[in-house]
């Protein structure tokens, strides 16, 4: 159901900073630590001895010794040493490539050797003085693709997010789809309209008016595996718009980063950055209270959705005109996954 030749947010860097970290990524039971300060390593969250988990053991001189009977890993995989025993003939643990990056650690929990960490999603806001980020975590038990399906269609905000982002004019504004290679955008813009409580908060931190119509857009953007990047902000009516100078405007871009940890669970590593006030950590703050009451509503929603398909597996759902962000997404996928799974091609004998 998920691609697993690609790269995922298995965590973020303060998660891994005192002890071992287990994780299910994919279906991988995976341990994430640091053999040192300005190193990362995952492995396979199985002591090769007894089976314990590794990740409820502890770091010792950059090894990673298991919790259960004192076996120490390295970040190979390769047992190193155990109290009183000869190891050198102990299976090889499995080693994941992982990557940090961007304020995130990035693992690739397919084939080792197709992992490339040039093709990490790019985010040119990530450590850039100009730009401030925060966000949280959250666990939610719906599909992967669910979320996209929200994330892509922000009709639902009229809503589900009724008393924050959500307004009416979304819905009487259509939204617009198209995909170029593996990226599907859909995008909305509305213009003349009053801001909803959430973007006049951000309008007052920003030093403008809260009173005044503005033209509002969102702008999502879908690559896979599964992160979903949305432009969106308002500026005050008449100056451009999406467009529009700095000092007219509020915007920021909502980053979520979907990890699937199993075929009906996920992680959602959410968040916003913004290149207004960067230096406000108070703001930053603020935002991120706002944002996660908002997430926290759709986490009602899907995993309430993703019962009711469990309950009835067979009943169809209706695809509509606003459906067409998470439909698009839907196929490359698909396509991937079917590239993925293909049998090798049987070598030619003479």
């Amino acid at each position: 159901m998920y691609p697993k030749n690609a790269w995922y947010v298995a965590c973020t860097p303060d998660e891994i900073a005192e002890k071992p970290l287990g994780r299910t990524i994919c279906g991988e039971k995976i341990v994430f630590y640091r053999p040192a300060p300005d190193q990362v390593a995952a492995l396979d969250d199985f002591c090769p001895h007894r089976g314990a988990p590794l990740s409820l053991g502890t770091v010792c001189e950059g090894h990673l010794q298991c919790g259960y009977h004192g076996l120490r890993v390295e970040c190979t995989g390769k047992s190193v040493s155990m109290p009183g025993q000869r190891v050198q003939g102990f299976p090889k643990a499995r080693s994941f490539p992982v990557v940090e990056r961007y304020g995130f650690i990035w693992v690739w929990p397919g084939d080792a050797d197709k992992a490339d960490p040039a093709t990490i999603h790019h985010l040119p806001w990530a450590n850039n003085p100009e730009w401030a980020y925060g966000g949280g975590l959250y666990h939610i038990a719906c599909d992967y693709r669910l979320m996209i399906d929200n994330l892509m269609d922000l009709t639902h905000e009229t809503y589900v997010h009724s008393t924050s982002i959500g307004q009416k004019e979304i819905d009487e504004v259509p939204c617009k789809t198209r995909v170029e290679g593996d990226e599907v955008i859909t995008s909305r813009f509305m213009e003349g309209i009053q801001p909803p409580p959430f973007w006049q908060m951000a309008l007052r931190m920003n030093g403008l008016p809260d009173d005044q119509p503005v033209d509002r857009w969102q702008i999502c953007h879908f690559t896979p595996p599964s992160h979903v990047l949305i432009e969106v902000g308002v500026a005050l009516a008449g100056h451009g718009g999406y467009n529009a100078p700095a000092d007219k405007k509020a915007s920021s871009i909502v980053v979520d980063f979907i990890t699937p940890e199993t075929e009906t669970s996920i992680h959602y590593f959410w968040g916003m950055a913004r290149n207004f006030k960067p230096q406000d950590p108070s703001l930053t703050t603020q935002i991120r209270d706002g944002q996660g009451k908002i997430f926290a509503e759709d986490q009602d929603m899907l995993e309430q959705q993703q019962q009711n398909l469990l309950r009835y597996p067979d009943r169809k759902l209706l695809m509509l005109n606003i459906d067409a962000g998470g439909v698009q997404s839907r196929k490359i996928l698909d396509r991937i996954l079917a590239a993925e799974q293909a049998p090798a091609p049987q070598a030619v004998t003479a």
